[in-house]
């Protein structure tokens, strides 16, 4: 099972990459190609600008590799209770293509921050938005206080509660299962 990861963030030190890197990993069978949002460098969305030059190929080539996956890992980390400008802006690109970004892929979404609440604001969001997008979402899991419950030197959650969600979304990736709202 092809596995696409990503952060919703263009932090070179992104938790969230961290916590879909390993989430990723908990995938059984899976086979994980984990994007950065940096190799998408855009122009900042307008009706203006793509009247004028169309869709630019950095926003197909995301569209292409949701489309070639089998599943989507997303953790949002979280600007002002929101979506980062960087994914927000990939994001609106990709819809121009296609509405339906996210292609009916199985997805789990993901979010995380230092501080107890585990950016849940940003998160509430994209699940709520999923519907319109062509999400199969199997499961949502916010993570709070990551550096709490994240071992830097070894990559991994340590946690058992945190593990045991995380576990859990990842297996209904395979699955028909449905696993959300977890801590």
């Amino acid at each position: 099972m092809k596995i696409l990861a990503f952060a919703a963030s263009n932090s070179k030190t992104s938790i969230n990459k961290e916590l879909a890197r390993f989430t990723a990993g908990l995938v059984p069978g899976g086979e994980v190609e984990l994007l950065d949002l940096n190799d998408y460098d855009l122009p900042l969305y307008s009706a203006d600008r793509e009247a004028e030059a169309g869709v630019p190929d950095a926003a197909r080539t995301f569209f292409d590799k949701i489309g070639a996956a089998d599943a989507v890992i997303v953790s949002y980390a979280e600007h002002n209770g929101s979506y980062t400008a960087a994914y927000k802006n990939l994001f609106d690109w990709a819809s121009r293509i296609d509405q339906k970004v996210y292609q009916d892929k199985p997805a789990l979404f993901l979010s995380t921050s230092p501080g107890p609440a585990g950016a849940a604001s940003v998160l509430a969001a994209a699940k709520g938005s999923a519907p319109f997008f062509g999400v199969d979402l199997r499961g949502a899991v916010s993570v709070g206080s990551f550096y709490d419950v994240y071992d830097a030197e070894t990559g991994t959650i340590t946690a058992d509660e945190v593990l045991a969600d995380l576990t859990a979304a990842a297996e209904a990736l395979t699955t028909n299962a449905v696993q959300q709202d977890a801590a």
